[in-house]
């Protein structure tokens, strides 16, 4: 389905299936199918397979300690890391693949000038990991370790995260970081209660963190609002050379683990006004992160790799009718003036 003759690298390390959780998990091998599925019949996408991260990379963002103390622990057969958190005995191979993944995008990118963006199916996904400490389904925290290599290599990176639920890990990770700016919209009162409007980072890091808590059945429009009169100027100014994206799906209204009320057609909007932020072509890369209706999140998959390829089709309009999220936005506007 390509027409504007850009091509998407969608990058899928198989390691993902090595990471095996209880029958019943949300957060399962079908994922990593269901978004595969979707994109395969595209003529846009050039696939490639990532690759593991070593340990030295992995340390960009999180504590060798903790990285030996998940290798012992799942070598040692795995089991529960926290009431959400489960660890098979190839997770840590899993995990090592999609933070390498991440990289390997970053690598293609600039190595191959027929590619013009990136999507990384990541699982498990990571920006709820800390530098300590597993959490919320993730071991390690993929976009930030992409992000951290690229803020080492002197690049200005900002982060947005649309996924339903706050990035606490990314959040940490950057708190004190100027060449790193990390935006999150998601739903408030929420897993894992951070992410208060008033939470915008410390010392050099002060302003770089941006956060849009939501209420619940926020709808497109509101999210467009936050991108145009919000998140775009803000992002502008801090003039990025890339921008990374979590993408997840769980703000579709079909998500069994939140309540907000997001449509394939808003994701293809976001995905529009995300590529406007970027300096040009090559320079943006989604990690797939939360989404747990295996459809909805095929489908929301696709609509983000099609508008990359193709641009925003003609018409599409955002989802409407979610009143207290456009009231909200009204609130935060006050406090990230344009």
């Amino acid at each position: 389905m390509a027409g504007g003759g850009r091509k998407v690298l969608v990058v899928a390390d198989e390691a993902t299936r090595s990471h095996i959780t209880p029958p019943g998990h949300p957060e399962c091998v079908a994922r990593f199918d269901a978004v595969i599925g979707a994109l395969a019949d595209s003529d846009a996408v050039t696939w490639r397979s990532g690759r593991m991260a070593d340990d030295d990379e992995l340390a960009l963002v999180h504590a060798h300690r903790y990285i030996d103390r998940m290798r012992e622990f799942a070598a040692g057969g795995g089991g529960q890391l926290d009431p959400d958190t489960y660890a098979s005995p190839g997770s840590f191979d899993a995990a090592r693949g999609a933070a390498g993944s991440g990289l390997v995008a970053v690598e293609a990118l600039r190595a191959d000038s027929t590619l013009d963006a990136a999507f990384v199916v990541t699982r498990p996904p990571g920006h709820h990991a800390t530098a300590v400490r597993a959490f919320g389904f993730c071991f390690f925290n993929n976009v930030a370790i992409a992000a951290a290599q690229l803020a080492r290599e002197g690049e200005q990176v900002a982060i947005i995260d649309w996924d339903v639920h706050h990035g606490n890990g990314t959040q940490d990770t950057f708190w004190t970081e100027p060449n790193v700016m990390y935006v999150s919209m998601h739903e408030e009162d929420v897993f894992p209660g951070t992410g208060a409007a008033y939470e915008r980072g410390d010392g050099p890091g002060r302003y770089s963190t941006v956060n849009l808590p939501l209420p619940a059945r926020t709808t497109g429009d509101a999210y467009m609002v936050a991108m145009d009169e919000i998140v775009g100027p803000v992002v502008e100014r801090f003039n990025p050379s890339w921008v990374l994206v979590s993408a997840g799906f769980d703000a579709h209204a079909a998500d069994p683990l939140a309540d907000m009320a997001l449509r394939e057609q808003d994701y293809a909007l976001l995905t529009d006004r995300v590529r406007r932020l970027a300096p040009g072509p090559a320079r943006t890369v989604f990690f797939l992160e939360g989404g747990y209706d295996l459809a909805a999140t095929g489908r929301s998959a696709r609509a983000v790799v099609d508008t990359l390829a193709d641009g925003l089709p003609t018409g599409v309009e955002a989802t409407a009718g979610g009143r207290a999220g456009m009231e909200r936005i009204d609130v935060l506007r006050h406090l990230w003036p344009s």
